[in-house]
Order: structure tokens, then C-alpha cells, then sequence
């Protein structure tokens, strides 16, 4: 684990305080903007490690102290066993650990360093005896709330362990380079000519465009970067764009992106075809992230701050063509991404996305033109905001008007046995969870 060389007491100390965030309910990416920034990379990557075996370290609490300490001293303590947990290597030597949590401690809360001290060198004589009673809960062992492993195990019986379980990996860096500037091969020779192994993400749908790095690096790192010649963008979200151009869309087919924030297929759009785009998302803040993207990239869009649900308020009274419905959701496809939304998540939460999920469908699709083509996309492996949200969509619309393509990838798991398409499955393992559905307009 690479971290600043900034004493370790100092840094676990503020990584506790974004796991003390994360377990009242704040995301961690709104935490370590408040990060002092000289601490920022190093408390960002031992956040990521403790939120990845939070699950384990939360057991091996109730086995070793059965009593809840205060949440000062609970968060720095869940800290310091999550990263002593014995996984692929310890991020510290374990004397290490142990000397500077206690350091911490004694500038967090005082009083409980005899405690913190204690728990910890016990759990590091008795590693293994312990951590296999950890691991006797469910939530010891895969790292998740409960509820969602249910929820998992309900939706893919064969593979809910393996997903649960890569969710704890390291997500690959993937490329998307710019169609209009070059080809996915020729980058990965510009790439190799620079010292930085990478290869082509062999999958369906990625147009040979989609690169995967051997090791991530600074995006001032990649030749072209600044230039607008190659972007970030996982392998799992660059089939949206394509699904929706297809073939091709006719030059100047105008075509919505709604909830379109951060920008990545929007710009993906605009490098596909020669089209008229309209980006629309409900937060004018996050609609300034699309155009820096489209800036860098050089492209142009007309972009719009509007709900999706209420298209009174910003639609033109001309239909679209295509529309792409990248809609809010659980997150759950991207939680090795985004290790803290598992713990921030609720079940209500998944029911009332999927509500929303279904109200943007219903208000856009008398937006779309007869003969056009929508696709639905989520970056979730819960069937309730993917195939099942698709299925009740249809019903309503069984009428003929709506048809599912049945080029329609569906869910795509971050796994080689992924139960869609069957891509090679190095491939499948680099992408990240998502749902696509296309579904076109009679």
C-alpha cells in the first residue's frame, strides 16, 4: 500500500475519522475532500482497505470486546483490525500497526488506550483462532450487511459468493480512447513505447476501444490525456454509448442523456456520432464536471439542469431519436470502486431507487420518437433495479409499442462466469456490475 511519508499514527487517526463518517452515514468521497490534502492520498488508501474488511473487523470486535466502545474509539479500533486482518499482505508490519494505533490513540482518546493496546496485541497472538469465529457470522466473511448478501444470494444463487468476494478485489484502470483520435491497439503501442504495460479488453461491445492498464497511474501519467486523446471510464460503462448508437444513428439524430453527470457517456456519445445531444442532469453542480470532460475532449453539447421526471420544465416539444437512461441507483455493480457504499446503503434505499428508476422511464418515453431507441442502464447487480425494473417496464407497454432487443447484454457481473454473454472471461473479470437493456419504439 503506497501512502505519503507522513507518520502512520497521524494517518490512521484520520482514517478513522472517515470510517466514524461512513458508519454515521457520510460518504467517504465528501470526507476525504475535507482531508487535509497532504494526508489525502494516504487516508484514501487505507479507507479503502478498512471499508473492503469492515465486515470482518466489525465481528472480531463482538468477539473480543462483546461491549460496543464509544464511537471514537470503536472507529479507530475497527481500524486497526481491518488492517491486521490476515488477507493477501498486511499493508504494515504488525508491530507497526499496533505501536502507531496505540499512538493514535493517545491523541484521539486517551483514556482508552489500555484497551486499544490490549485488543490489539490479543488479537495479534490469536489471529487465527479469532478470525475464524469472525468469520462464523456472514458478515465476517463476505464483508457486507446482511441484507445484502441475502439480496445477492436471492438474485444469483450460483454466483453470489464469488460476487460477494470480488467486490473486495482492486477494480482494473480502464481506457476508453477517443474514437475520433485512434484505436484502442495503436494506444496500447503508445503505451508500451512509454514502459506501461496495458492490453486491449477483449469483450463484446467495446469496439476494440476499451484499454486496460497493467498497474494504475496519474492521468498525467497517459500520453494524449490532456489532449482529449484517452479517457477513464470502466469497461462494463463503455457499452451504454454503443448500445444506444448502434449500427449508427443518422448525422444530427438528436439524442438525450439524461442523468448524464459526470459526463463520460456523454462524451462517448459525441465521439461515436454526428449528432445533436442534449445532457441533462437534476444537479447543476455535477453538470459543471460535463463540461470540463466535454472541454478537454473537445467536443460540445447543449447542457441542460432539469428532473428527468418533469420534462415539462425543460423540454423543447421535439422528440428524440435515441435516449439514454443512465439512471440513479444503488451503486452495487461498483462497490470495489466504491467500498463505502455498502455500508452506507439501506433496503429502503434500493426500494425507492427502483420507484425512481421506474418514474424516469414512464416520463421519457413519450419523448422518444416512434421508431427510436432507448437504452435503460444502471451500475447495479440487484435485479430489482435491472431485470425486474425492464420486465414491469414491457408489461405496461405489452401493448407492441415497446420491444427488448434481444441484443440486449442484460447483467453484466464483474466475474469470469459472468451468466450473460459469456465473455472471455479476463474480460468479464475487468468489467465492472451494471444492467443495459435497449429497447426500441414501434
Amino acid at each position: 500500500m503506497n501512502t505519503p511519508s507522513l507518520p502512520l499514527a497521524h494517518l490512521l487517526d484520520l482514517t478513522a475519522e472517515a470510517v466514524q463518517a461512513v458508519r454515521q452515514g457520510r460518504s467517504l468521497s465528501d470526507t476525504l475532500a475535507r482531508c487535509p490534502a497532504a494526508s489525502r492520498p494516504g487516508v484514501q488508501a487505507l479507507s479503502f482497505h478498512v471499508l473492503r474488511w469492515l465486515g470482518s473487523a466489525s465481528e472480531l470486535r463482538k468477539v473480543v470486546a462483546p461491549k460496543a466502545p464509544p464511537p471514537n474509539v470503536e472507529s479507530l479500533l475497527l481500524t486497526a483490525l481491518a488492517l491486521l486482518w490476515p488477507g493477501d499482505a498486511l499493508p504494515y508490519a504488525e508491530h507497526t500497526l499496533v505501536d502507531q494505533a496505540v499512538t493514535a490513540a493517545r491523541h484521539r482518546t486517551p483514556a482508552a488506550v489500555p484497551f486499544i493496546n490490549a485488543v490489539l496485541r490479543r488479537f495479534v497472538r490469536e489471529r487465527e483462532a479469532l478470525a475464524t469465529a469472525a468469520r462464523h457470522a456472514p458478515m465476517g466473511a463476505y464483508n457486507h450487511p446482511l441484507w445484502w448478501i441475502e439480496r445477492v444470494r436471492s438474485d444469483w444463487p450460483a454466483q453470489w459468493q464469488a460476487l460477494l468476494v470480488a467486490n473486495n478485489e482492486h477494480p482494473p484502470m480502464t481506457l476508453r480512447v477517443n474514437q475520433r483520435r485512434g484505436s484502442g491497439a495503436s494506444y496500447v503501442q503508445r503505451l508500451a513505447a512509454q514502459g506501461r504495460a496495458a492490453s486491449l479488453v477483449d469483450a463484446a461491445g467495446l469496439g476494440g476501444q476499451a484499454v486496460a492498464l497493467a498497474q494504475p497511474c496519474p492521468v498525467d501519467q497517459l500520453p494524449g490525456f490532456a489532449e482529449g486523446e484517452v479517457s477513464v471510464q470502466d469497461a462494463a460503462a463503455q457499452r451504454g454509448a454503443r448500445l444506444l448508437v448502434g449500427e449508427g444513428l443518422a448525422p444530427g439524430s438528436r439524442v438525450l442523456d439524461a442523468c448524464a453527470a459526470p459526463g463520460g457517456k456523454t462524451a462517448q456519445l459525441l465521439e461515436l456520432a454526428e449528432i445533436e445531444l442534449l445532457a441533462l442532469d437534476s444537479d447543476p453542480v455535477r453538470l459543471g464536471r460535463v463540461r470540463e470532460n466535454l472541454h478537454r475532449l473537445r467536443l460540445d453539447a447543449r447542457l441542460q439542469a432539469g428532473d428527468a421526471r418533469n420534462p415539462s420544465t425543460w423540454w423543447d416539444g421535439r422528440a428524440f431519436d435515441a435516449i439514454l437512461l443512465d439512471a440513479p441507483c444503488s451503486a452495487s455493480g461498483i462497490v470495489r470502486r466504491h467500498p463505502d457504499v455498502r455500508w452506507l446503503r439501506r433496503p429502503d434505499d434500493v426500494t425507492a431507487l427502483a420507484r425512481l428508476q421506474g418514474e424516469m422511464l414512464e416520463a421519457l418515453w413519450p419523448l422518444l420518437a416512434p421508431g427510436g431507441r432507448l437504452v435503460y442502464a444502471t451500475c447495479s447487480v440487484f435485479k430489482s433495479e435491472g431485470e425486474q425494473r425492464i420486465d414491469a417496464f414491457l408489461q405496461r407497454h405489452g401493448d407492441g409499442q415497446a420491444r427488448l432487443d434481444p441484443l440486449s447484454p442484460g447483467h453484466i457481473l464483474p466475474l469470469a462466469d459472468n451468466p450473460g454473454e459469456a465473455p472471455p472471461p479476463r474480460a468479464a473479470a475487468l468489467q465492472d456490475g451494471f444492467y443495459y437493456a435497449l429497447i426500441h419504439k414501434a
